[in-house]
């Protein structure tokens, strides 16, 4: 009886583990190029912006350029699209982007993928 309980304890605690083991790997994946053009074509980023090309806003590889080496790069990055701003990269601002329009773990998925163009 009583290895019976241990190899329950034991059994529960295996399948705590792989759980935690699977969600960390799922909220550590990468956001894959084709995920991220979904995401910003839905956000409107896609009509300011682009991966390699400066258009009314500026080329996600200067963003990522201009930010290397920030620990606190992507948190930036989200506070910028959510607020909007003003004479980061130039003249012309850059309107808020409320969370009707893309969610918070959208928003900070895509500043993760735009740090690593």
């Amino acid at each position: 009886m009583q290895q019976e309980i241990l190899l329950k304890i034991l059994l529960s605690g295996l399948t705590a583990a792989s759980m935690l083991a699977i969600c960390a790997a799922s909220a550590n994946a990468a956001l894959d190029d084709a995920k991220a053009q979904d995401i910003m074509k839905k956000g409107g980023c896609t009509a300011c912006h682009s991966v390699d090309k400066k258009g009314v806003g500026p080329a996600y590889k200067d963003v990522a350029a201009k930010h290397k080496g920030e620990s606190d790069a992507a948190a930036k990055l989200e506070k910028m699209v959510r607020s909007g701003s003003k004479g980061a990269y130039g003249q012309i601002p850059m309107p808020p982007n409320p969370a009707a329009k893309i969610s918070d773990a959208e928003l900070h998925e895509l500043a993760e993928w735009v740090l690593t163009k």
